[in-house]
């Protein structure tokens, strides 16, 4: 028995999905293992965090990819300053195609649908990576009896 357990489970959890149709296919991927296994492909990166520009960078940097990264913000507001910089330079460079303010609507074999200001898209696909957060486990936590933050306090014996 123990007065206390400590959960190093991060903060990503299960990871959040699109909910749009052919996010099932096995092109999509929820993170990047290794962004040197893809070269010369058609890749779409989804999100608008740390994570999604650094796997972005990643990829846009390997040899003969075509990237293009879709976040339904209207501007890059959350992620660190030296990402940024380095992303505005890959995109200058024409390495990455910010699609900002779009939606994924469907992922299909070849390619993906997008809204965009513009209207809808379609660009040819490869590879879709999702990478717009996650869901902590805390239904599970609370079932097993796990107590978080004000909770404790509320639970606490008073003596």
């Amino acid at each position: 028995s123990s007065r206390a357990v400590l959960l190093a489970i991060g903060r990503r959890g299960t990871p959040r999905k699109l909910g749009a149709p052919g996010e099932q296919l096995p092109k999509v991927m929820y993170q990047v293992r290794d962004a040197e296994e893809y070269r010369g492909r058609k890749i779409l990166c989804v999100g608008g965090g740390d994570s999604a520009i650094e796997a972005a960078m990643g990829l846009a940097r390997q040899a003969g990819n075509q990237l293009t990264l879709s976040y339904r913000g209207e501007a890059f507001n959350r992620v660190k300053a030296k990402n940024l910089e380095t992303l505005d330079k890959l995109v200058r460079r024409g390495k990455i195609r910010p699609l900002l303010g779009s939606e994924v609507l469907e992922i299909g074999p070849d390619q993906v649908r997008l809204r965009t200001a513009e209207g809808e898209i379609a660009i040819a696909n490869d590879y879709v990576f999702v990478l717009i957060g996650g869901e902590p486990p805390f239904p599970f936590l609370h079932s097993i009896g796990v107590r978080f933050g004000d909770e404790l306090q509320a639970a606490a014996p008073s003596h």
